[in-house]
């Protein structure tokens, strides 16, 4: 596929290094010379220096002859205009734009994003994206990864295992001799930073951390067999007010049952704040002052979440909210020696908005019957949701006579809106929805496998 990226910033820079690494043919768009020089010594990509929306530019990146523009630019104006060329001079058959302003986001506005108005195919707003992450994670206190999965009848949880935790040294063909009824794949672990795609000989040890694949009504039954099943939090304190703490605050006024106090620093967008937020207490002072956080009785709330666009005043915010006894803290971090360094502080979850943007647009790079892709742990490994077909190799086979690539397994197989249990004489049906759990080197022999030739028409 012939991908242009507009914009070389983190977010940019990062999915152009992903799709080129996924066999695309990626062009990079930038204003920044010395900075597209700098990246493309190290990936595969074609630089093209100037700006996005100039014509000449889109000209230069042969976005005549090109399948899918992403345009990640800083500016969303800059985002929207260059959809509108690529749609109005050069036919792009496929544009996907970064819009971060609420003003372009809003619901009320969505009729604008058509062909016949501004031709843009997919926004993307991260704040959005990342909140909703954010409110999935705090929904499961004891993962630190939530994804949901097949229309949300499945979900792949991230599970940190600590020496106390009941399954340590457990091979896991026991875990499934001791629990028959628990309708669950370990999917991997990740230990050292090396990826482990599991087997029944597979020990988990202490430090893990674990994939699971579950149907949605079993998640607190795993979270339980791993320690880690913990109350939702009833008082959720908001440490930043940008868009992602203004998002983030939206959902969860919708929990009748939760209290939501947010601090921001500027004066200003605080007062905006509590004007726009009806249920949510707003006070105005800097997150890192111990008075202002006490004022804000964060020895008695049980989820502390630090948004702020500084890494590192979300890293020392949670660290601190931790000695005060805060059950869970969620920290936004984007830099990735941060997000490594701080593994073992004991920040219980960490987002990166990067490998949230990086599976938003891998839902519609994806080809063939894959419905769905998500990118975890910086590209270390995907999970995909794709559709069994009547000429796809399997259908018709039991699982026991399915043998996938390596680095491939089947975590889930979804028939009618309900999960099925995974056994030998489970049989793959067309129609199934399988969820596969991929690393980064078989995702596209995985792809292979769910291709479509013409003769399926």
């Amino acid at each position: 596929m012939r991908i242009i990226v507009c914009g070389a910033g983190r977010v940019g820079s990062t999915i152009a290094r992903y799709l080129a690494e996924d066999g695309n043919d990626v062009v990079l768009i930038d204003t920044d010379e010395e900075r597209l020089m700098d990246l493309t010594s190290t990936m595969d990509v074609r630089p093209v220096v100037g700006f996005a929306s100039y014509p000449s530019v889109l000209e230069q990146a042969d976005a005549q002859d090109t399948d899918m523009l992403i345009a990640v630019t800083a500016s969303d104006e800059v985002n929207m205009v260059t959809c509108q060329a690529a749609n109005s001079l050069f036919k792009v058959p496929t544009k996907i734009a970064r819009l971060r302003s609420n003003e372009y986001t809003n619901q009320k506005w969505r009729k604008f994003y058509t062909h016949d108005a501004l031709p843009i195919d997919v926004v993307i707003s991260p704040e959005v994206e990342i909140a909703r992450s954010i409110r999935r994670n705090i929904s499961f206190p004891g993962a630190f990864e939530v994804i949901p999965l097949a229309m949300d009848k499945v979900y792949l949880l991230g599970i940190h295992c600590d020496e106390v935790c009941p399954m340590i040294n457990t091979p896991l063909r026991q875990l499934t001799e001791l629990f028959p009824d628990v309708n669950a794949v370990v999917a991997a672990l990740v230990r050292d930073s090396k990826l482990i795609i599991a087997d029944s000989s597979t020990r988990i040890l202490a430090g893990d951390d674990v994939y699971v694949i579950v149907p949605s009504e079993a998640v607190h039954r795993i979270l339980t067999l791993f320690g880690r099943d913990q109350e939702r939090a009833q008082s959720v304190l908001i440490l930043g007010g940008n868009n992602i703490g203004l998002n983030l605050a939206r959902y969860l006024e919708k929990s009748s049952h939760m209290h939501v106090t947010l601090i921001e620093e500027k004066e200003e967008r605080a007062k905006y704040l509590a004007e726009t937020l009806m249920q949510t207490t707003v006070i105005q002072g800097d997150f890192l002052n111990t008075a202002l956080l006490e004022e804000a009785d964060i020895d008695v709330i049980e989820t502390v979440i630090a948004v702020s666009s500084k890494d590192e005043d979300n890293i020392l915010a949670s660290l601190m909210a931790k000695r005060y006894g805060v059950e869970q803290t969620v920290s936004v971090i984007e830099k990735p020696l941060y997000s490594q360094l701080v593994v073992n502080l004991g920040i219980d979850v960490i987002i990166d908005p990067k490998d949230i943007m990086v599976s938003t647009i891998l839902q519609h790079v994806r080809r063939g019957k894959i419905y769905a892709a998500y990118s975890i742990r910086s590209g270390l490994c995907e999970v995909l949701e794709a559709d069994a077909f009547d000429t796809f190799e399997y259908t018709g086979k039991a699982l026991r006579d399915v043998r996938l690539p390596a680095g491939v397994i089947i975590g889930a197989i979804v028939r009618d809106a309900e999960a099925l249990p995974l056994r030998g004489d489970t049989v793959i049906e067309s129609g199934d929805r399988l969820v596969l759990f991929a690393d980064a080197e078989a995702v596209k022999q995985v792809e292979k496998m769910f291709s479509v030739g013409l003769e399926f028409f």
